[in-house]
């Protein structure tokens, strides 16, 4: 399994093998001995970053699954959204290329980017696992981001999560990932 993603999933601020990857990895390990988890997620990657490294990582790794978290930091700097599709898009086409199932991640930004920009890029995710065949995570912070008490989940920054809030990174994550390791 390779995962292709930011800050979120590059255990950002967090003690090594806290992060959601991490706590895959050792449930597999678990679960599912003879599956490896190869986390290959960059601090501060884009949709594009993230395209222009995935064709040697597929190379390398020759993965079954891959799960692309990206998106997020495209919203922070205003990049427009048929690049953020178009770059998603290219990616799921390529991981399905080399054989491998896809599981896209989902994020939202805050409505202070304004409501159709907001809604524009949530939706992007759905539209473009619906088009290539991919599975959904619609929300990857749901019940971390989105509740009343969502500071005391997160770090100084307001933007990444504290290692309290991955177990329930990867409870999203799980039951949309699950059914692409059989």
């Amino acid at each position: 399994m390779l995962i292709v993603g930011d800050s979120l999933s590059a255990e950002y601020g967090l003690a090594r093998g806290t992060g959601w990857a991490a706590l895959l990895a050792e449930r597999l390990r678990k679960e599912r001995p003879g599956v490896e988890v190869v986390n290959a997620s960059i601090s501060g990657d884009t949709t594009s970053g993230g395209r222009a490294r995935l064709a040697p990582l597929l190379t390398q790794h020759k993965p079954t699954v891959v799960v692309i978290e990206l998106g997020g930091n495209d919203a922070l700097r205003g990049m427009p959204l048929q690049s953020t599709r178009d770059n998603l898009r290219a990616m799921s086409q390529a991981a399905k290329a080399a054989g491998a199932k896809v599981l896209l991640v989902g994020m939202q930004v805050p409505p202070n980017y304004g409501r159709s920009y907001t809604e524009e890029f949530s939706a992007s995710f759905a539209q473009v696992a619906k088009a290539e065949g991919a599975a959904l995570v619609p929300f990857m912070l749901k019940g971390i981001a989105d509740q009343a008490d969502a500071e005391r989940w997160f770090q100084a920054d307001r933007i990444h999560p504290k290692a309290e809030a991955h177990p329930l990174i990867l409870a999203n994550i799980w039951p949309a990932l699950q059914p692409l390791l059989r």
